[in-house]
């Protein structure tokens, strides 16, 4: 029988469970970087993916996003720091990751990211 109070935590497996955090981070904020932390407690592995988005205005160069990041969050074995411009699917495959992450702002973001979800 399981606790009420069970917690989930990083399989044993022998192959890494590795999550894909996209985002512009443009600024890096505390909420990304407390996402980030709590990832870490779920998988072995984190990419922070700074997407590229020509039709988006950014504050930031991506050179500047990118050196935020690194600076704020850190690069170690457990976080990789990178940047991407094609299809976010096409970027997980690449790392072999098993989940995306995905920040919640308001329920409004919860509404949008379930029909996502269903797609």
């Amino acid at each position: 029988m399981q606790s009420p109070n069970h917690q989930i935590t990083k399989s044993p497996n022998p192959t890494p469970r590795i999550a894909v955090y996209p985002g512009t981070f443009d600024p890096v904020t505390n909420g990304h970087l407390d996402l980030v932390d709590r990832a870490l407690k779920l998988f072995d592995k984190v990419v922070v993916a700074i997407g590229i988005n020509p039709v988006k205005e950014s504050l930031f160069t991506l050179e500047e996003r990118l050196e935020m990041v690194r600076e704020t969050i850190g690069a170690n074995g457990s976080v990789e720091i990178t940047s991407f411009d094609g299809l976010l699917v096409d970027l997980a495959d690449k790392h072999g990751a098993c989940a995306i992450l995905r920040g919640l702002r308001a329920v409004s973001d919860f509404d949008y990211e379930l029909q996502r979800a269903l797609m």
